[in-house]
């Protein structure tokens, strides 16, 4: 494949990778001049004529995402008989391998990669683009810390005219319940992939393992996963929940969309409150079957699996006939025998159910429920201190303890909650608990751009913010080591003792272009390309710089430029000739000479002449005009006479 030439425009230069379905190539765009990398489909599925045709329109719909953190298609076709991909080339490593490498990462780090990926996630979406594939194979760690989410070729359009298959197309590890079952998918299975990715980055473990792909896909259906904490004990609450809620088996219990996953990331990346709904991180246990749970089985008999992180195609867990190892498939009941629960533990269960059942019934009493004596205590949240005592007073009520917080949302002065609940039964005189807001704890965050560190940290803690320092990047406005960005943004208003974190400039980006002006055009393309640049040239005329030497480079030499970037040179063709004076030549003295002994020796010096009165050869010069020097190539005039006659070539005696 190396130095094989697709479309007559991509000349394969090196191998980069491998995948389940397609090899990746360096290549060189010869059009134009620039570095791209080619994917290129393996010939088991270039030769389905189902598969190829998913690929084309599916690599169609992938060519019209536009995103930071999504590798640009630039191009798709087929050259004899093979498909390919054109792609960004995006210089880093892949996630999986800096997991393998380092094991689990910085939690705020796999909150950021969880933020980009969901953005990148969000433009797919709202195309109706479905990855399918998300996994950290296909998210590239660019140097500057961000990342580039790859393979979106493979993507299924929700409105893709192909028709549904058994089949299911994705990595087991990574891939939702529902596409292990062979389920429609949704925008949520992108989810539920990207918090198994999330999971795997935060403990340096995979949530669900197994030796084939076929059992590990059974646990994605059938299993929950260890909570994060008992993996890695000092992983953050927070983020463990958010990791939790993208995998629910229910897809409905997900984040409703990639964009929400996203504000969440960025509330804990700020550290603002983060509002999960209600989630708490807890799986719903299956008891006999219940509860939707599965009733087949995933595989089929004679399965071949090439392995368990490559993107296979696999029978849906659902699919009719579906079995493991070729076993017939298995309904779980209450009553199966030893595949479902015994009696007696049917028993242990309800007898619990029971006492908490009766246990909540005696507190409800005890706390004062809605049949309790006593009157209803009133409710006077949001009220000021004088209004809440007043109300109070006059329902025959006591103000308890009074104590205050910040609250964002509920004026200064007002009551934020109050304790015993409002509508809650009590006796005369009883003292309920008030909690006054003390005001928005909220505080702007500053512009830290051009800052230094120091600076930036200082500008924060003077405000209550605390500082942390992103992946430096690079910047072609903003100076090395001083602030490129910040996140939030300057002007948002967050909590006291938020995050925020600013990026520190790395410069500009790329290599310097070696100066070779004066340099011969040939030396000059040499040390060009030697520093990984590509080169153009033109002539033109010059009085002062000998030809076939540079005159002027673009960019210039000194000047930064990325890998791969064109070097225009100016290459000198000499003078022009349309300015330049003609040359003097000197005309000899020819009295006394032939005719024809003048006339040569004139036009060997490169005069053209002209004999006055067509005297003839053997005349004798008598003069010319002009005399002394003349223009190179100019006319002489020759005067004679006859010397047997006298007369010259005017006619004079």
């Amino acid at each position: 494949m190396i130095g094989r030439v697709f479309n007559g425009r991509y000349r394969i230069t090196e191998r980069i990778g491998i995948g389940g379905m397609a090899e990746v190539y360096k290549a060189q765009d010869q059009v134009l001049g620039r570095t791209v990398a080619v994917k290129v489909m393996l010939p088991q599925y270039a030769a389905d004529p189902e598969f190829t045709a998913r690929f084309k329109q599916e690599a169609a719909s992938a060519a019209n995402l536009q995103s930071p953190y999504i590798v640009n298609v630039y191009d798709w076709g087929q050259d004899d008989g093979t498909y390919f991909i054109v792609m960004e080339f995006v210089r880093g490593t892949d996630l999986k391998s800096a997991i393998q490498q380092r094991g689990a990462i910085n939690q705020r780090k796999v909150a950021e990669i969880g933020s980009q990926v969901c953005q990148a996630l969000s433009v797919a979406h709202g195309l109706d683009i479905i990855h399918r594939d998300i996994k950290p194979q296909n998210i590239m760690v660019q140097p500057d810390g961000n990342v580039k989410v790859m393979d979106f070729g493979i993507a299924r359009a929700k409105n893709s005219t192909m028709d549904k298959t058994a089949s299911v197309l994705g990595t087991a590890h990574y891939i939702s319940p529902e596409q292990a079952q062979g389920k429609d998918l949704t925008a949520a299975s992108d989810i539920y992939s990207l918090g198994v990715v999330m999971y795997e980055a935060a403990t340096g473990k995979l949530p669900f393992d197994g030796p084939d792909a076929v059992s590990v896909a059974m646990k994605q259906v059938q299993e929950t996963p260890l909570p994060p904490h008992e993996v890695k004990p000092d992983i953050d609450p927070t983020l463990e929940a958010i990791i939790l809620k993208a995998m629910a088996k229910n897809p409905a219990e997900r984040f409703a969309t990639a964009q929400d996953m996203r504000q969440i990331l960025n509330d804990f990346l700020a550290g603002r409150p983060v509002n999960l709904g209600g989630f708490t991180g807890a799986q719903t246990a299956v008891i006999g079957g219940m509860s939707g749970a599965p009733t087949q089985m995933i595989g089929g008999a004679g399965m071949a699996v090439a392995g368990t992180g490559a993107t296979t195609v696999m029978p849906a867990a659902g699919a009719k006939g579906a079995s493991y190892g070729g076993a017939a498939s298995t309904s779980y009941r209450a009553d199966s025998g030893g595949n479902g629960p015994s009696k007696k533990t049917i028993g242990i269960i309800v007898a619990v159910v029971a006492v908490i059942a009766v246990a909540a019934i005696a507190a409800f009493a005890i706390f004062g429920g809605g049949s309790g004596s006593g009157s209803p205590v009133p409710d006077v949240k949001g009220k000021s201190l004088e209004q809440a005592t007043q109300m109070l007073d006059e329902a025959g009520f006591k103000v308890g303890n009074v104590s205050s917080r910040s609250d964002d949302s509920v004026e200064e002065g007002s009551v934020i909650s109050q304790d015993p609940a409002a509508g809650t039964k009590r006796e005369e005189g009883s003292r309920i608990n008030l909690v006054v807001s003390s005001g928005s704890s909220a505080v702007s965050v500053p512009d830290l751009s051009n800052m230094t560190a120091d600076q930036a940290r200082s500008a924060l803690e003077k405000v209550g913010l605390k500082a942390t320092a992103g992946t430096a990047e690079y910047s072609d406005s903003v100076e090395k080591d001083h602030v490129a960005r910040q996140e939030p943004s300057a002007g948002s208003s967050v909590p006291k003792n938020s995050v925020v974190t600013y990026y520190l400039s790395l410069g500009k980006e790329g290599a310097e272009v070696p100066n070779v002006v004066g340099s011969s055009e040939g030396s000059a393309t040499t040390t060009l390309s030697n520093a990984g640049f590509n080169v153009t040239s033109e002539q033109a005329y010059s009085d002062s710089v000998p030809q076939g030497q540079v005159i002027s480079q673009t960019p210039n030499g000194g000047e930064l430029a990325k890998d791969g970037a064109t070097v225009h040179l100016v290459v000198s063709a000499g003078p022009d000739p349309a300015t330049q004076e003609p040359e003097q030549v000197p005309i000899p003295n020819l009295v006394g000479w032939r005719v024809s002994d003048a006339v040569y020796q004139l036009e060997s010096l490169g005069f053209q002449v002209y004999v006055a009165n067509n005297m003839p050869d053997s005349a004798f010069v008598t003069s010319t005009t002009p005399e002394g020097s003349a223009d190179e190539g100019a006319t002489v005039t020759i005067y004679a006479q006859n010397q047997s006659s006298g007369e010259d070539d005017s006619g004079g005696e």
